[in-house]
């Protein structure tokens, strides 16, 4: 054979074989859906696993020096330079998980949007194109709707633009209980109470995750306020959280199964969530059998090893430096890598159900029309009239004229400030609602509001690059919630108005959002200005005999006295998303009969409040700690035990037409494992409409104290026309009557009567019965977690 012939041979024979290694190799490395979960983590590199732990960050951030003190902006040093960055999917994301490639992980993409997923609405600086989404009403008004089915549609609609924006999981929703109306976030919670809240989480999540994308349940746990978030030490007692706190996690996280939990910033009992091992695992997986992963908030916690150990599987946003810090623990034994290796599994698990894995070719093209109709009939839904004094709404079929009142008439607040915020494309403003209604919106008041907005704003554009120039501290970058000073009407123009037009509407206008909570002064309060505008406005149409109708476009509960007996009717409207005019018309022209009931208490001054005096905590300038000392008498659990009068109680709200409810019956007087209730709802009006049936329960207080009342069940009428019934039904287990006893670490459900009570307020009882527990029911053993460091002396009715 010649050489020539001979060397063909070989490297034939050297190109087959590395061949056939390439291909052995390829068969040998595992691949994500293609070989198990645990073959693919054990394949993985200790840098690898690590690196998927730690989002991949959106820019270099700092990191406190060494001795600086946690939550505090001063003695930082610059973070090192990003490494291994994942390419930016969807600009104006929260953030990213990292890929690997070499084992067939995808990133995925994280979102912020409690109300709408919130991404950058142009990108490149390319207006042509737009990525503009839905922004639909926010959480506390899905809660007033009291109606899952809604808030399930509202979900779906939400979702689908997730997916469709190229997102895999929306951090949302929060599901913090309402503990104090200051908390600058709580247009983004729904209620004051764990059933309510949980129900209308779990509606949602569903709804979203539908579409095959997952969410991140939100803040886990005891993050009830926005002063020092970052650090502040939530003191509680275990019954508290169980029956309050992480009841509504429960709750939602038992019938959603969320793919996310995202731990919150602050201490809990002295320690940050993210590094509790008893709140993650044993609470959490242990008991509650959550599947998913958990995630920090951005920046949350101090101690990555703790993290990890701890059971918060993912840190976000993610730095290099915390990926070596993992790495490093592992080789110096203090961490173990069995540990990386569950928190990965976790992960992977999720990742293999997203649609970054199934590479799904998302448009950027959701049916924002579409959504924009489901956003407007649910903010009709969970609107809530407070007052209508001589049947003043809905509008006289005479009304033509309309004078609109206030700033928000005309920069009408769809939602919060900060990550709860949307890039919508537009808010229809009760102005242009009451245009499109058919009104006749007062020009010239119109034309005063548009030259204030544009001279103030100029004023205030000006200060703010004197400031830039000056390099004065504290410059503010954007306006407060889109918000201006409150503009005093002249006499003159009040007088010239009220001739011409049939009607006058106050909207009253309040914003808040991450970061700060609302002062009481200027934001639950109303200024003594606005009361004073407010009297001035309604005596001037009062005295022609026309009435006045009050629009509270506000996100979380105000102060009502001085100024509400001016109004003739009150339409609470909260903040209702983008198509808000739209919706709030809707309802004011009786196109919608309101049907929403409040799922948080309007107390009658803020000293009410069972958290007042311990809000935001100690001490005042920049607090450290804060000790629930209400423990679970929180909202109506607090008024009804107390006997503290609110302005306007839990589960409140009118209607156009009226409502019998009667015959309510259960199963047997004797609770065998459950009970079954029934009542009925007529229709005695002359409109339409909906009614919410709220179940309370008087439980016996011989082992433990316990609340006046607890709301135990609740349900919705289908929309009745007048003279129509509809029977709803209702079932209660032990689970549902049990309350947590401290000492034995127990749910029970003691011996004793029960007294079930149906209503439409926590005040209105409309029906009564009872039956008896023959023998204490023992429903769950759990662990002994949570305990707090100090000794709360806790409210105590009597004392």
């Amino acid at each position: 054979m010649s050489f020539f012939k001979r060397y063909a041979v070989v490297l034939f024979a050297v190109l087959i074989t590395g061949a056939l290694d390439v291909e052995a190799q390829s068969a040998i490395v595992p691949q994500l859906g293609k070989s198990t979960v645990k073959e693919v983590i054990a394949a993985m590199t200790l840098e690898e696993k690590a690196t998927l732990l730690v989002g991949t960050g959106r820019a270099p951030r700092p990191k406190p020096a060494p001795g600086a003190k946690p939550g505090v902006s001063n003695g930082f040093v610059p973070a090192p330079p990003m490494i291994g960055q994942t390419e930016v999917k969807v600009p104006g994301a929260a953030g990213n998980t990292a890929a690997i490639p070499r084992l067939g992980i995808p990133s995925m993409v994280l979102s912020d949007g409690p109300a709408g997923v919130r991404i950058s609405p142009i990108r490149n600086r390319d207006s042509s194109v737009t990525y503009y989404a839905t922004a639909f009403p926010v959480g506390t008004l899905l809660a007033s709707t009291w109606d899952p089915a809604v808030v399930n549609a509202v979900g779906k609609a939400f979702g689908n633009e997730v997916k469709e924006y190229g997102v895999d999981i929306l951090l949302a929703p929060g599901v913090n209980i309402h503990r104090n109306p200051l908390n600058g976030r709580n247009f983004e919670y729904y209620s004051e109470d764990p059933l309510v809240a949980g129900t209308m989480a779990g509606a949602i999540i569903n709804g979203i995750q539908s579409n095959g994308v997952g969410t991140s349940i939100k803040h886990f746990i005891a993050n009830n306020q926005e002063t020092s978030r970052n650090f502040v030490n939530s003191i509680v007692s275990e019954r508290a959280l169980r029956e309050l706190y992480l009841k509504v996690f429960r709750i939602a996280i038992a019938s959603s199964n969320p793919w996310t939990v995202m731990s919150s910033y602050n201490k809990l009992n002295g320690t940050y969530t993210a590094q509790r091992y008893d709140l993650l695992t044993t609470v959490l997986r242990n008991e509650w059998n959550f599947k998913g992963f958990v995630m920090t908030d951005w920046g949350g916690g101090y101690d990555w090893i703790a993290e990890m150990n701890a059971g918060n599987d993912l840190i976000m946003p993610g730095r290099p430096d915390q990926i070596e810090t993992l790495v490093n623990a592992v080789k110096h034994d203090s961490l173990n890598v069995k540990v990386l290796d569950q928190n990965v599994e976790h992960m992977l698990n999720i990742i293999l159900k997203s649609p970054a894995f199934s590479k799904y070719p998302y448009s950027n093209k959701p049916d924002l029309k579409a959504h924009a109709e489901v956003s407007r009939k649910a903010a009709t839904e969970g609107m809530i009239l407070l007052k209508n004094q001589d049947s003043a709404l809905p509008i006289s079929k005479s009304v033509k004229t309309v004078a609109a009142f206030g700033n928000a008439s005309y920069n009408t607040i769809a939602g919060g400030t900060g990550s709860g915020d949307v890039n919508k494309a537009y808010t229809i403003s009760v102005y242009q609602g009451l245009a499109n209604a058919g009104y006749v919106p007062n020009e010239s008041l119109k034309n005063s509001y548009t030259k204030f907005f544009q001279d103030t704003r100029a004023h205030q554009m000006q200060q703010f690059q004197q400031q830039q120039q000056t390099q004065q501290p504290n410059s503010q970058r954007r306006f407060f919630g889109g918000l201006v000073p409150e503009m005093a009407v002249s006499d003159s123009l009040i007088n010239e108005t009220a001739k011409k037009a049939d009607l006058a509407i106050i909207t009253i206008g309040r914003n808040a959002g991450e970061g700060s909570d609302r002062k009481l002064e200027t934001n639950y309060n109303l200024t003594s200005e606005e009361k004073q505008q407010f009297k001035k406005i309604a005596d001037v149409f009062h005295a022609k005999g026309k009435k006045v109708i009050a629009v509270l476009n506000i996100g979380g509960v105000i102060d009502m006295n001085e100024w509400q007996d001016y109004a003739n009717a009150i339409l609470l409207s909260w903040q209702p998303g983008q198509e808000a005019g739209n919706a709030i018309a809707d309802v004011l022209s009786g196109k919608v009969n309101p049907s929403g009931k409040l799922a948080t208490t309007f107390p009658v001054k803020y000293a009410d409040v069972p958290s007042a005096k311990n809000f935001p905590g100690t001490p005042v300038d920049k607090p450290e700690q804060v000790i629930y000392q209400e423990g679970i008498y929180v909202g109506y659990r607090y008024y009804d035990s107390f006997n503290v009068k609110p302005m306007y109680e839990f589960g409140y709200g009118l209607s156009y037409t009226n409502f019998a409810i009667s015959n309510l019956k259960i199963n047997s007087p004797l609770f065998n494992g459950m009970i079954t209730a029934t009542v009925n709802i007529k229709n005695t009006g002359k409109i339409a409409g909906k009614e919410v049936v709220q179940i309370y329960v008087s439980a016996p207080t011989k082992t433990i104290e316990k609340p006046m009342q607890e709301l135990k069940t609740f349900g919705k009428t289908r929309l009745l026309q007048p003279g129509e019934s509809q029977t709803l039904t209702f079932t209660l287990h032990a689970a549902d009557l049990a309350s947590y006893h401290t000492d034995s670490s127990e749910w029970i459900t003691d011996a004793g009567k029960y007294v079930l009570k149906a209503g439409v307020s926590s005040r209105d009882i409309k029906q009564t019965t009872s039956f008896s527990i023959p023998k204490t029911i023992r429903v769950e053993k759990v662990h002994k977690v949570l305990q707090p460091e100090v000794r709360i002396e806790e409210f105590k009715v009597g004392k």
